[in-house]
């Protein structure tokens, strides 16, 4: 809170979230988190902080001492199994949404099945904590860290691998101005726990975020609990104001369904073999799952060639424009059809040097000026895929003259303009997001976290372009979240390409890329109902193909 440091994590035993005001409970003694906000409210003043909860336990005790306060929204995912897992409440369930004035700011989001992966975790965050939070616009973030929601733990029995809690810090990370202190609860697979809180404290350092893994999809059962609780927070949330959240499901309809089949059925003997040579397997995976993981981080964070603009550019580093002959020799032979003009060729020397060095992995992101954004982002992502890479996200920000080929698959374009284009209609590789910013400038919030991020997420590119041309439709924060919320793909590498020479745009991107959290967007304006629409319209469209869009369970096409 002082402002020496950016972020932090406490490695603390006992753990806390279970501790009452007024008795011990399960193995916790003291509620760390809990006493924490509330020294954090005493001697700095703050109005809003945020609660994060991911072990696999609920932590009833931080939901008692905060249930009537507005000032602490507390948010927490825990396995409940319709009320059969420990510590077996009702108040644990979806409904359970505070009191009094704390009305509205307790989220329970219960994990009725076990196995939950990676998937159902980030779908969790677009379609329910991180949408809440940013209306919410918390002072400080704590988060009560339990990795027993990991893989391999014997309490959690949950599929979600290391590396997921890297892009759960990296959300969190956007909030409060960076201000984020993690707090660590349970965890009792040792190897699991090391590696998921290795890949926290890596991200707290700026590092690059890895590639998740395992198929982005959420299973039926998990759609099902975040339905559920978007259903019962409607009436407190400006964002979900028009959602249409009339199909709520009734749980115990599928409840036996939806549960583990009674293992009791085995001997003890046959139990502990299958429990042997799970923990064994489980071991194995993770060995050789965190070698692919951790990558070597490149030694330069933020590249660019524009040495004029090098005192708005702090501290990104400078690269050779491409020589001349070298340049005019590629275009000629691969990019003749895109570039027609000699201006446009000469600043392709700028955008291939920034670009050469993210491929080839010597720099994690770059940012380059353009006098045609479009032509420097269908050369920039030709290039990539020509480089090798199979998966290539472009956002192209304003009017685009040039659409590029999405036949192949390998590249996924999403065009965010004021009016769709004429003669450019939608496809699942080409997608027209027609959006006007508000003039507050902060509802576009919801089209990022609730189409954008999960399209992102769905696709996995191994590379992602941001570009911005003539008569955008975003303001500088808008464009500014973008950045900032897409770095958690393509292992961070993001390749930024601006049209118009805006030197606070300039800035703005520069230092979301060098690791500075979503600027400040003020008092939270809600979507309107044309605009809820026209994201429902889009997100039924295209959750087929792309399934992280998934947050309603009617159309029953979620992972099974």
């Amino acid at each position: 809170m002082s402002g020496k440091v950016c972020n932090g994590m406490a490695l603390v035993r006992p753990p806390g979230h279970h501790s009452q005001r007024n008795a011990a409970n399960g193995f916790c003694l003291f509620n760390n988190v809990a006493i924490a906000a509330e020294y954090a409210k005493l001697k700095y003043g703050l109005q809003r902080i945020l609660v994060v909860d991911w072990d696999v336990h609920h932590g009833q005790g931080t939901q008692y001492i905060f249930e009537e306060d507005p000032s602490v929204l507390y948010f927490s995912w825990h396995r409940y199994e319709h009320q059969e897992f420990w510590p077996s409440l009702k108040e644990s369930d979806y409904h359970a949404v505070g009191l009094g004035k704390g009305t509205g700011f307790n989220i329970n989001l219960p994990w009725n099945k076990i196995g939950m992966e990676n998937s159902d975790y980030l779908a969790a965050f677009f379609h329910v904590l991180l949408p809440m939070a940013f209306e919410f616009d918390p002072q400080l973030v704590l988060v009560s860290s339990g990795y027993d929601s990991g893989i391999g733990d014997p309490e959690g029995q949950m599929n979600a691998t290391p590396e997921v809690f890297a892009h759960l810090t990296y959300f969190l990370k956007q909030l409060a101005n960076g201000k984020l202190c993690v707090i660590l609860e349970g965890g009792y697979h040792l190897k699991s726990l090391s590696e998921s809180v290795c890949m926290t404290v890596k991200t707290l350092l700026g590092d690059p975020i890895p590639q998740i893994t395992g198929e982005m999809a959420p299973c039926l059962s998990a759609v099902e609990s975040i339905q559920n609780v978007r259903a019962a927070h409607k009436p407190y949330w400006k964002w979900l104001m028009y959602e249409d959240t009339s199909f709520l499901q009734n749980l115990s309809t599928k409840s036996h369904l939806l549960k583990k089949a009674n293992p009791s059925s085995s001997t003890e003997h046959e139990s502990q073999i299958t429990n042997i040579s799970e923990t064994a397997r489980v071991e194995r995976f993770l060995e050789r799952h965190m070698t692919n993981v951790l990558f070597p981080v490149p030694p330069i964070k933020t590249a660019t060639t524009d040495s004029k603009g090098s005192t708005y550019l702090h501290s990104v580093h400078l690269v050779k424009e491409m020589d001349k002959t070298e340049l005019k020799a590629l275009v000629s032979a691969f990019y003749a059809d895109l570039v027609k003009e000699d201006k446009t060729l000469l600043s392709l020397g700028s955008m291939l040097a920034v670009l050469d060095k993210i491929l080839k992995k010597e720099v994690c992101n770059g940012i380059t000026e353009s006098p045609t954004a479009a032509v420097s982002a269908a050369v920039a992502l030709r290039h990539s895929v020509r480089f090798g890479f199979q998966r290539v996200l472009c956002i192209f920000v304003g009017d685009m003259q040039i659409i590029p080929n999405t036949e192949d698959r390998k590249i996924l374009t999403i065009h965010i303009c004021e009016k769709e284009q004429t003669g450019k209609s939608s496809s699942k590789h080409y997608i027209s997001l027609n959006w006007k910013e508000d003039a507050e400038g902060n509802d576009f919030f919801f089209a990022v976290l609730g189409f954008i991020l999960p399209v992102a997420y769905s696709y996995q590119p191994n590379l992602t372009v941001i570009a911005v041309g003539p008569n955008r439709s975003l303001g500088i924060n808008g464009i500014s979240l973008l950045f900032a919320l897409l770095q958690g793909l393509a292992e961070s590498r993001i390749f930024a390409v601006i049209e118009d020479k805006d030197i606070n745009l300039m800035q703005s991107v520069a230092k979301i890329l060098l690791g500075a959290s979503t600027p400040h967007f003020g008092v939270y304006v809600p979507p309107t109902q044309e605009k809820v629409n026209k994201m429902k319209i889009l997100r039924d469209q295209f959750q087929k193909e792309w399934k992280m869009l998934q947050c309603s369970v009617k159309d029953g096409i979620s992972r099974h």
